[in-house]
């Protein structure tokens, strides 16, 4: 078989630095940095990105230029540790801001720092535990069936060492060129971030473009397919439904909207048409999705779980156990699962009790299987957690409230439940991720593993800290920050629980889901564009167009091309990261009080003096930004001379 005849970069008998203090301490900065990035991205335009490979990257020139240090396996666990933050920043923002919105509400209390840390860490340690038995049946026999590209991309930047120092500049300077933009953008308010137009021509219809680094990052990294759907359900969203509820509905007063879609239009335009019908719509689709992409794994999930339970731990007894085939014994596993089951039930900061307890552990496991794999198919970034975490919530809800637990406890109970698996399936992702980059350079499995559950503690006490900030500058579900996968699965945990959901809405969304499926296209991407502002959407489409020049242009070798690509990966990454940073710091300066200004992010904004470039001007930046991408990847003279 493939597996036995494969052999990593660093063999299994030689032994170099890996699990080190400057690999802990530096993964350890890279998992918060990481973290504060994505959760700032997922809080605005609801989706994450990995960040295996700029972690590798930044690891790379670390080591090579300010720490003279040259271990492969340093570097993989720097990388390996650092991936965690974003792992775990995704699982917390799709789901516990929904326990701010309820606060702000009344219904509930603010979850502390505390809370939301050992919610984390729950979480994310089981999400690790859990992956480990899969290890050998996912990672190892199937090495030539699942590609985990993230995985293997990080294995071939590590091994180009003497690239590294070329390959940081890169990510570099895309976090630079995103961090003096994102600072114009949003902090001194040059432009707006958002350029937006009603088609007054076509009542119901508009258009416009967050025209923000990010995106365009996000965009390049997913490519030009996953962005072409996401596009064609804002596409659906904007010019075909909106407006079909605009001519139709001109006169009625339609539930939710409480008014008439006529005043609707007159008050708010279209932004009033998508929060109160095709955000229902969206989120129907999303869970139909979600539950159609569960019913299509099930085959692969049995599969998964015989293969792993019957390979688990097969010739690994004793002191003959190479050093790349070690992992955390079975027994510790069971333990540590069993543990932190009875703590979550126990713990009053956790509020669910040991059904809840039961279902996590049971669901975690399920999910976990399912990340597991998927992001061996399709990748980390594609990986659709939020369809999981939909599928959870609505049956620990119903459950919940079969049990007597209603009301608002019913309701954080869900969400909490939900905010547990949702990290589980990030974790599980994220690690099978970097055990496939480990068993290509020749890690050790256990190490990296205990790596993984340093990374999420830490990760775990930074991301209470940073969404409490990020709540006090702008508010969860506000216009800077719409957080819009909690607030879907707020809407989904409210609605099962009081039985108030506009279910007609909801009902339409879920056809729709049906009927991309039938015409077999992936309904995923196309239900989370429709869920979302088209103005997202379309500068993800851009950054996927550009992407997609890449792919089609002519080039003189293979290898240039695919050097090409890379560099606009590892710029797009940095892009992410910066305007990620930059959020991070623009949120501390809304709560810095400024006499006279209210705060000092008011001080700073120039457009409160009068002057802005309008949406010409947004056009034209984002135009410059697209540019820098092309530098940094068609235009690259150094990666054309390569060879």
């Amino acid at each position: 078989m493939e597996d036995k005849k494969f052999k990593p970069y660093v063999p299994a008998d030689k032994v170099m630095p890996e699990f080190t203090i400057v690999s802990i301490v530096l993964g350890s900065l890279l998992a918060i940095l990481f973290g504060a990035a994505n959760a700032y991205l997922g809080l605005r335009v609801g989706m994450t990105v990995s960040a295996s490979i700029p972690a590798a990257v930044i690891s790379m020139g670390l080591y090579r230029i300010i720490l003279k240090r040259e271990s492969i396996l340093e570097n993989n666990m720097v990388q390996t540790i650092g991936s965690a933050g974003e792992s775990v920043a995704a699982g917390a923002i799709f789901t516990i801001p929904a326990l701010f919105m309820w606060a702000k509400d009344g219904l509930t209390n603010y979850p502390s720092v505390i809370e939301i840390a050992v919610i984390a860490m729950c979480g994310g340690t089981l999400g690790v535990l859990l992956m480990v038995p899969l290890r050998n049946a996912l990672i190892v026999q199937e090495h030539g069936t699942l590609a985990y590209p993230e995985g293997r991309a990080c294995a071939e930047v590590l091994i180009a060492g003497e690239e590294g120092g070329s390959k940081a500049s890169t990510v570099f300077a895309g976090l630079g060129i995103a961090a003096l933009y994102k600072f114009i953008a949003d902090g001194l308010k040059v432009f707006p971030s958002e350029v937006d137009w009603s088609i007054s021509a076509y009542k119901g219809a508009g258009f416009g473009a967050d025209v923000l680094p990010a995106l365009a990052g996000v965009g390049y990294i997913c490519g030009a397919r996953v962005s072409s759907y996401l596009f064609a359900g804002g596409t659906l969203a904007w010019f075909v439904i909106m407006p079909l509820i605009a001519l139709f509905g001109s006169d009625l007063t339609i539930y939710p909207a409480e008014v008439s879609v006529a005043q609707l239009w007159a008050d708010g335009g279209t932004w009033a048409l998508w929060s109160k019908f095709v955000r229902y719509i969206g989120a129907g689709a999303v869970a139909a999705g979600g539950i159609i992409s569960l019913i299509k794994s099930l085959p692969l999930i049995v599969r998964t779980f015989r293969d792993a339970i019957g390979g688990y731990g097969k010739g690994k007894s004793g002191s003959t156990v190479l050093r790349t085939e070690q992992d955390i014994p079975m027994q510790v596993l069971l333990l540590g699962v069993l543990a932190i089951a009875i703590l979550m039930w126990l713990l009053p900061l956790i509020p669910v009790n040991f059904i809840s307890a039961l279902i996590i552990v049971v669901f975690g496991f399920f999910f976990a299987t399912v990340s597991s794999r998927m992001v061996g198919m399709i990748g980390s970034s594609n990986n659709p957690v939020s369809g999981m975490t939909i599928a959870t919530l609505l049956i620990a809800t119903i459950i919940l409230k079969a049990t007597g637990n209603t009301g608002a406890a019913g309701m954080v109970g869900a969400i909490t439940i939900g905010s547990v698996i949702c990290i589980i399936a990030a974790i599980a992702g994220d690690v099978s991720q970097d055990l496939k980059t480990g068993f290509l350079v020749g890690a050790t499995p256990k190490k990296q593993q205990i790596g993984e559950i340093i990374g999420v503690i830490v990760s775990a006490f930074a991301i209470g800290g940073i969404m409490y900030l990020l709540n006090s500058a702008w508010g969860f579900g506000s216009k800077e920050l719409a957080a819009p996968q909690a607030t879907l699965m707020k809407l989904v945990v409210e609605g099962v629980m009081g039985g108030n959901l506009p279910w007609a809405l909801v009902f339409t969304g879920v056809f729709i889901a049906i009927v991309i499926e039938i015409l077999g296209i992936p309904v995923l991407p196309v239900a989370i564009g429709l869920y979302l502002p088209i103005h997202l959407s379309t500068p993800i489409m851009i950054g996927g167009l550009v992407r997609l020049l890449l792919e089609k242009r002519k080039a003189a070798s293979e290898h240039e091309r695919e050097s090409m690509i890379q560099s606009g990966i590892l710029y797009s990454s940095g892009l992410i990261a910066g305007e990620g940073i930059i959020g991070i710091l623009l949120a501390v300066c809304a709560v810095i009080p400024m006499k006279n200004y209210g705060n000092f992010g008011k001080f700073i904004d120039v457009s409160a003096r009068g002057f802005s470039l309008g949406n010409l001007g947004g056009i034209a930046f984002f135009g410059l930004l697209i540019l820098t991408m092309l530098g940094f990847t068609l235009w690259n003279k150094n990666l054309k001379d390569k060879k």
